[in-house]
């Protein structure tokens, strides 16, 4: 509950949406949002990794959403996504793509925000912050810095070390 409290009643979010599902991430976060294109695969990463983008020249782990939630890949469409963010993990700053179905827009919530439930998600209830409302739905808000734990931020941070050119017969996906 504390969590959910910590969210001010006219905070911003961008919303984007995981097969049925409508999720949010806060404006602040959020650095640019790109269409989906090819990533530098890095050998032995998680499957939920897709690789590395070139962002204004900087190395970007790119997490594909619907793996690291659990949810089966679909192949991107034209509404596919990649949000870069910008967020707090294992005490440094890291720039991170997360892959989602679609983006919607930037809104704040209708009401207040509610703390995760305890049951009734398909995935781990850590990685939300709460639930707030959008017109007729629920929209769960991520927890940036509980989405991955800190071997997962350690293998992310790796990956941008490593770098296209130290993924050496690695190439686009």
């Amino acid at each position: 509950m504390a969590r959910a409290a910590a969210i001010a009643d006219d905070a911003q979010f961008v919303t984007l949406g995981i097969e049925r599902e409508l999720f949010a991430v806060p404006v602040e976060a959020v650095v640019e949002i790109l269409d989906m294109r090819p990533a530098f695969r890095i050998p032995e990463a998680p499957p939920y990794l897709l690789g590395l983008i070139d962002v204004r020249g900087r190395g970007v782990p790119v997490v594909d959403l619907r793996r690291k939630l659990g949810l089966p890949s679909v192949p991107p469409d034209e509404s596919t996504r990649i949000v870069v963010l910008e967020i707090h993990l294992a005490g440094r700053k890291l720039a991170l793509g997360l892959v989602a179905d679609r983006v919607f827009e930037v809104t704040a919530l209708d009401g207040g925000v509610e703390p995760p439930p305890d049951v009734g998600t398909g995935w781990r209830s850590e990685y939300i912050r709460g639930v707030g409302r959008r017109e007729s739905g629920f929209v769960i808000i991520f927890d940036l810095a509980h989405l991955f734990s800190t071997d997962e931020a350690a293998v992310l941070a790796a990956g941008v070390r490593a770098g296209p050119a130290g993924a050496a017969g690695a190439g686009p996906v």
